[in-house]
């Protein structure tokens, strides 16, 4: 049975506890006819399970997300827009939906305890550095919705960052690959594709073709949409992971042709 099964199946509960149990919590709100407490818990998904970080994973990243959103002072419609493409991407259930929707309110609210979260988002998720970074990633997407990141969404971002243990160089680093995924999927031109297909990859237009080649294999296995869900990514989110692997590739396929 899946992470969400369990939920909807009332054998899973709120054994998360902490700030992430009570924000599922929240946002199932009448999900269950029965009321909250005719849910039980469920011992036997101890902390490193993989259906209990699918379950953390989902839960932190449209908390925060709502979070990153209302960071520059309000939430703008390109946000907004932003977290319906990752809900239609995932291909949510309309049950799913709603309780996205409400996590991402959640986010949004004063007093939202951020930090509580990713402490307990990154203890849950123990050493998956991976899964860890295609969180951010997607935080860092969110922010970046509207084609700009405005100062407070970066500093909000760095702190997020810092949170889950990355240092400023490993933020920055991560910050220019994402912003270089945006700019290729856009309609620019081949120049300036090409310039975003090496920040994608993460390496200078100098670098030999080693290092290039060495920088896609990194990235392909840092992506990989099946190592991400053994390691927690929800089921729900491969397509974001596909996506991500399809964009790195033509990326690289575009490098090999130009330097050809």
């Amino acid at each position: 049975m899946s992470w969400w099964g369990k939920v909807v199946g009332g054998t899973f509960g709120f054994m998360m506890g902490g700030p992430l149990g009570a924000l599922l919590g929240a946002a199932l709100g009448n999900y269950f006819d029965g009321g909250l407490d005719s849910i039980a818990l469920d011992d036997s998904l101890g902390l490193g399970a993989t259906e209990r970080v699918q379950s953390v994973f989902f839960t932190s990243a449209f908390t925060i997300m709502g979070y990153v959103a209302k960071s520059d002072g309000r939430v703008t419609p390109d946000e907004i827009e932003m977290a319906e493409q990752v809900m239609q991407q995932m291909r949510l259930s309309p049950q799913q939906r709603k309780v996205a929707i409400n996590l991402f309110g959640e986010g949004k609210k004063e007093g939202f305890p951020a930090h509580d979260v990713l402490a307990q988002f990154k203890r849950e998720c123990a050493r998956r550095r991976n899964l860890i970074q295609m969180f951010l990633e997607i935080q860092i997407a969110t922010a970046f919705a509207d084609g700009k990141l405005h100062s407070r969404e970066q500093s909000i971002l760095e702190g997020i960052a810092s949170d889950l243990g990355y240092t400023h160089r490993e933020f920055n680093d991560l910050l220019k690959r994402v912003t270089g995924q945006a700019h290729f999927g856009e309609q620019i031109s081949v120049q300036a594709k090409l310039k975003a297909a090496y920040e994608l990859l993460g390496v200078n237009q100098s670098a030999d073709d080693a290092t290039v080649k060495k920088a896609y294999r990194r990235q392909m296995n840092q992506h990989h949409p099946d190592k991400l869900v053994a390691k927690g990514l929800p089921e729900e989110m491969i397509e974001l992971a596909t996506q991500k692997t399809q964009d790195i590739k033509a990326a690289y396929e575009l490098i090999k042709a130009q330097r050809k």
